[in-house]
């Protein structure tokens, strides 16, 4: 059984479905990475799968237990389990970096404030912020600000990390160090979901590749070689191999070696 099994979602604004009978499954400790072009409904998708998306219908099975993601308190069901990282941060401005990381796991998960601190330390540390815990978000660069996201979501400890376009604002460099540490989390069991225009490392890092377009799943790639043999995922990867944010072309998309 998948870890996450999500099923016929449908999303509607006024009269127009953005997402249409939308499903996909992931296993435990895989990266799903959505792709697509602009407006085929790939992070209407993310926010529905923590509980910020009204929905029509669909139903989503989280380890095995089925939720009704259009029943009152579906929500919250969903939120216990996941965290997010949105594409604009959504840091507290007024408060430090270190309190941006520590004030949800205090506050609603009721842990000690130094437990928390140590935690975030680590986090911080671990992503190259080390000396960045007094700053405040307004002194942080935008790449600083996105890791600084990334460790506030992993703080909840979720059981699934969504991600819209994680790496968008990334150097190279720091590009490969946040895909080494998603990759290190789903291997110790997280299920990372991403949505990203970066080809370069949906092609490095997905288990499984999901082509949204026009608010429907075109295409499914279980791994980057049989989503080599998907045309449709191989033709959008292709023609936008060009990934500034990673600094390397994907090339032809193809099978791994």
């Amino acid at each position: 059984m998948p870890y996450i099994d999500v099923r016929d979602v449908c999303v509607r604004h006024g009269k127009n479905e953005t997402l249409r009978e939308a499903g996909f499954v992931a296993e435990r400790g895989e990266i799903v990475s959505f792709i697509g072009p602009s407006g085929s409904g790939k992070t209407t998708l993310l926010r529905t799968l923590i509980g910020l998306q009204p929905v029509v219908r669909g139903s989503m099975t989280v380890d095995g237990r089925v939720v009704d993601m259009s029943a009152t308190g579906a929500a919250k069901t969903l939120r216990d389990q996941s965290a997010i990282v949105f594409q604009q941060f959504g840091l507290f401005g007024h408060m430090s970096v270190l309190r941006n990381l520590t004030l949800a796991p205090t506050v609603a998960a009721k842990r000690t404030r130094t437990e928390a601190e140590n935690e975030a330390r680590g986090l911080l540390e671990r992503l190259g912020l080390g000396d960045k815990a007094g700053a405040l978000p307004a002194d942080l660069s935008g790449g600083q600000k996105q890791r600084v996201a990334i460790a506030r979501a992993l703080m909840l400890r979720p059981a699934l990390l969504l991600l819209d376009e994680p790496t968008s604002a990334l150097d190279p460099r720091k590009v490969h160090e946040v895909s080494v540490l998603l990759r290190d989390l789903a291997r110790d069991g997280m299920t990372v979901v991403q949505v990203s225009h970066a080809m370069s490392v949906v092609s490095s890092l997905s288990d499984r590749i999901v082509l949204l377009e026009d608010g429907r799943v075109r295409a499914v790639g279980n791994g980057l070689r049989e989503a080599a043999q998907e045309p449709d995922i191989a033709a959008f990867m292709n023609t936008h191999g060009s990934d500034p944010g990673a600094g390397l072309p994907v090339g032809q998309l193809g099978p791994q070696q």
